[in-house]
């Protein structure tokens, strides 16, 4: 993995996007009351499921988020 990304997207919020220089492994919107912690918490998840499953996580531009 080459670079995560912690940050606020507007119009989403804070945001926390990991990827390996060529493609995105994981984008995750913070949750109501989920501290910093939780988020990187699940963002080592998701990275480790892209990793390991060839599972994607991307919580950006989910279909409920795009209608």
């Amino acid at each position: 993995m080459d670079e995560i990304t912690i940050g606020v997207l507007h119009p989403v919020g804070c945001v926390a996007v990991a990827t390996d220089g060529h493609n995105s492994l994981a984008m995750l919107v913070r949750r109501p009351g989920e501290i910093l912690a939780q988020l990187l918490a699940r963002l080592d998840q998701a990275i480790d499921k892209a990793l390991t499953e060839d599972i994607y996580t991307d919580e950006i531009n989910s279909p409920s988020r795009c209608s």
